[in-house]
């Protein structure tokens, strides 16, 4: 069987990653309203998502910089939050091995929680040969409409009413992105295991519930994943 093309996988990832738009550019805009309200100065805010993009670090780090946190405290924080990328390469990190080194240091940087989500659907797919110019597609999609956002955002300032009911975007775009990839029994239980330990651990300091939620529901997971590896190797 021939193999997709380059130019068909990134277009058909662009084409994917859409959707997720409706969720992303209104957070863009509250992050970009938000810096320049907490004291960021507008190319700072701008050069935080063109050189960071990732969301709720930004969020967390132009939060901690209006607040006069200590540089060392705020990247701390930001590593805390972002630990979570480090489960995305490890999954990710079979299906990119072959990739030249360009490749990797491209794609890592692109690395966000949606264009992981729609690649994980797409790397269970098969015909793989060119499957990473889709990991791009998604990826620079979401990149372009995180710049514009963030500028009009930044444009706007304190011009954006504040009862405008941005906030409700981001919940059901993660909510969308969880809901494919629950395919099996392991998957629930992580997924189950982990909201509920992010709610009792939100009172932590440094956002590590998150973190500790994370590495749990992966835990879960896995034990559910080996009790149900070793029933089938016993039937």
């Amino acid at each position: 069987m021939t193999a997709s093309p380059p130019h068909r996988e990134f277009l058909a990832g662009m084409r994917d990653q859409l959707p997720l738009l409706l969720g992303v550019v209104p957070f863009g805009l509250i992050f970009g309203a938000l810096a320049v309200s907490s004291g960021v100065p507008p190319l700072a805010a701008q050069g935080f998502s063109l050189i960071i993009f990732a969301g709720s670090a930004q969020f967390i780090a132009a939060t901690m910089v209006g607040s006069g946190s200590l540089p060392g405290v705020i990247v701390f924080t930001v590593l805390m939050v972002n630990l979570r990328h480090a489960l995305y390469s490890a999954s990710l990190a079979p299906h990119l091995a072959h990739l030249s080194r360009r490749w990797k240091l491209a794609l890592s940087w692109l690395l966000t929680d949606e264009a992981f989500a729609i690649a994980s659907a797409r790397y269970r797919r098969g015909d793989l040969a060119q499957a990473h110019w889709y990991l791009l597609g998604t990826g620079m999609t979401l990149w372009a409409s995180w710049q514009v956002s963030t500028s009009l955002g930044i444009a706007l300032g304190t011009r954006l009413p504040e009862d405008l009911p941005l906030d409700f975007a981001l919940p059901l775009t993660f909510l969308a992105l969880l809901r494919p990839n629950l395919v099996d029994a392991p998957s629930w239980a992580a997924a189950a295991a982990g909201g509920l330990l992010a709610v009792l651990l939100a009172g932590l300091p440094f956002k590590l519930g998150l973190v500790l939620a994370s590495v749990a529901a992966v835990g879960i997971g896995l034990a559910v994943h080996q009790v149900r590896h070793r029933a089938d190797a016993n039937a």
